[in-house]
């Protein structure tokens, strides 16, 4: 699957040797991305990035996951993961997402999911893109209604969200909710569909992307 651009912000399959930044992002973000870090019940949580990239990886040559790195202006600044890939009738996945603190607020996020969005329905066939957020998180929400990500409900304590169930919102996109594509509608600052049934409170990315 080859690089897609749009400004200054790049996704690509992960490499291997992507760990080492990818660790360091990590670490120097802890403060900033721990509120929404997947965890494990029980306490357990992996830090162990380069054994999660090669799993992400076999999952990817199976055509179950497409892990990314989100490049800025050339230089690795965070990660989606398309994940939860179902083929068949139903042909539909999850994004999720994390990017370093020192770009947030440049636009770089929606235009990630904008671009793999894209993908997912001209190069995957997917028909359904979900993103689930936990209610607490500003950013993401925005994200969602900025790139017209359809409201669908709420899930009481979904996912395993630092240290323990955490609610989360639904946002989804099917293919026929998009005229164009969704970088046309980016660059144009046009919203892709308008929902007024969107919930007033704030949502965020629920998971890192390689422990969904």
């Amino acid at each position: 699957m080859n690089p897609r651009s749009f400004n200054d912000v790049t996704v690509r399959i992960v490499r291997p040797r992507d760990a080492r930044v990818l660790q360091n992002e990590l670490l120097v973000n802890r403060a900033w991305l721990s509120p929404w870090e997947a965890t494990l019940p029980g306490g357990a949580t992996s830090s162990d990035v380069r054994g999660a990239l090669r799993r992400q990886l076999q999952l990817y040559r199976e055509g179950l996951t497409y892990p990314f790195v989100i490049e800025y202006a050339g230089e690795v600044v965070g990660q989606l993961t398309v994940w939860g890939v179902q083929r068949g009738s139903l042909r539909s996945a999850t994004i999720g997402y994390w990017v370093a603190e020192r770009v947030a607020g440049r636009g770089v996020t929606p235009t990630a999911v904008a671009l793999v969005t894209d993908m997912m329905f001209s190069e995957v066939g997917l028909h359904r893109i979900e993103i689930c957020m936990r209610p607490e998180n500003a950013a993401s929400i925005r994200v969602a209604r900025k790139l017209g990500f359809r409201y669908e409900g709420y899930r009481p304590r979904y996912i395993h969200i630092d240290g323990d169930w955490r609610d989360h919102l639904a946002f989804a996109l099917t293919r026929e909710d998009v005229t164009g594509s969704m970088t046309a509608r980016l660059a144009g600052g046009a919203e892709i569909a308008d929902d007024t049934r969107q919930p007033t409170a704030n949502g965020g990315p629920a998971q890192l992307p390689w422990n969904p």
